[in-house]
C-alpha cells in the first residue's frame, strides 16, 4: 500500500493570517493582534466544543470567535464587515511552498488529502479558490463525525476515508495540537514549523519529522 498523506488545510497550505489585509482598511495597524487572536479563538472554540460533546461546524466557531475578539479588542465592526471577514476564509492565499511541494507528490503515486476541521464545502471552495483543489484525492472533514481535531475518533475517520491504515497514513500540520493527537492515534506525523518563534509542546508525542518548509516534504517521509 502507497502512503496516504493528509494535509492539515488551514495554517499549514492556506495563510489564515491573510485575513489581514481586509482587516487593515478595517482597523489599520492593529490587524495583526486582531488577526492572531482571532485565529488562537477559533482554535480554543474546537478544543472546548469537543470537550463538552457540544459540536458546531467550523463556521460556528470562527463567527463566535470573530465576535469575541471585536469584543476584547474594542472594535466595534459593522455587520457587513463581520461579513466580509468571515467570507474572506473562502479567499485566503497558499503559503509560498505549497504549490512545489503538491507538483512533486503529485507525480510519486502518494494519496493525498485534505483533512480539515473545516466542512467539506467550505474547504472544497477554499482549495479551489487558491488554485489546489486538482491536487488532491478528496477532502476528509470532521463535519462527518460531529467532532474536532485533535479527537483519537477524527484521525480514525481519516485513515478510513482515505481507505488507508495506521501503517501508511501521514499527518501534515503546521498545529502542533494537530500533530500531537495523530501521533497519539498512531498515524506518523509531519510538524511544518512555519515559524522559529512557534514551539512545540513538550509532550511525549514527538513528530516523525520537523520541517521548517512544506519543499522537502517528500524527501522527508520517503
Amino acid at each position: 500500500m502507497n502512503i496516504t498523506l493528509g494535509f492539515d488545510v488551514y495554517g499549514t497550505l492556506i495563510d489564515t493570517h491573510g485575513v489581514i489585509v481586509q482587516l487593515e482598511q478595517m482597523i489599520g495597524g492593529e490587524a495583526p493582534r486582531f488577526s492572531q487572536t482571532w485565529r488562537e479563538k477559533q482554535l480554543e472554540y474546537t478544543f472546548r466544543r469537543g470537550l463538552m460533546n457540544c459540536y458546531q461546524d467550523f463556521s460556528v466557531c470562527t463567527r463566535q470567535a470573530l465576535e469575541h475578539t471585536a469584543a476584547t479588542l474594542d472594535h466595534d465592526l459593522s455587520e457587513q464587515q463581520k461579513q466580509t471577514l468571515l467570507e474572506a476564509w473562502s479567499t485566503l492565499p497558499v503559503f509560498d511552498d505549497v504549490v512545489e511541494c503538491l507538483d512533486t507528490l503529485s507525480d510519486t503515486g502518494i494519496s493525498l488529502y485534505a483533512f480539515s476541521n473545516g466542512q467539506a464545502e467550505a474547504v472544497h471552495t477554499a482549495l479551489a479558490n487558491a488554485g489546489i483543489r486538482g491536487y488532491f484525492q478528496g477532502v476528509v472533514s470532521v463535519d462527518s463525525i460531529g467532532t474536532f481535531k485533535p479527537s483519537p475518533a477524527v484521525y480514525e475517520h481519516f485513515v478510513t476515508a482515505a481507505n488507508s491504515d495506521t501503517d501508511h497514513a501521514w499527518l501534515v500540520s503546521s498545529n502542533g495540537f494537530d500533530v500531537i493527537g495523530a501521533i497519539a492515534y498512531g498515524i506518523r506525523a509531519a510538524w511544518i514549523q512555519r515559524s522559529e518563534a512557534v514551539v512545540y509542546d513538550p509532550w511525549e508525542f514527538t513528530p516523525t519529522v520537523t520541517l521548517s518548509t512544506l519543499a522537502n516534504l517528500y524527501e522527508a517521509i520517503s
